[in-house]
């Protein structure tokens, strides 16, 4: 069960490290889906290292940074309904 966790952990590290790169170098936006949803598998991921190794701020960080994340998606998924103004 620990290498698992330890798996989810790593995991969760480079999806997070991964999404603050992209988005450093320009490579997304910050209205990305992929960036935010790299953010939130990464944070689901550490909250799940976390909490079984018992770092509470961490993991409130990261439920906190989770709820950003899927924010953030529900808000993209309504500007991508959104109709096109006309020109």
């Amino acid at each position: 069960m620990s290498l698992l966790i330890g798996i989810f952990g790593w995991i969760g590290s480079a999806a997070v490290l991964l999404a603050y790169g992209l988005i450093s170098t320009n490579r997304v936006g910050g209205r990305s889906v992929l960036y935010h949803l790299l953010n939130l598998g990464g944070s689901l991921c550490l909250i799940v290292n976390s909490g079984y190794y018992g770092a509470y701020p961490s993991t409130f960080v990261n439920v906190v940074w989770s709820f950003i994340a899927m924010f953030a998606l529900i808000r993209a998924g309504r500007l991508l309904k959104r109709p096109q103004a006309m020109m």
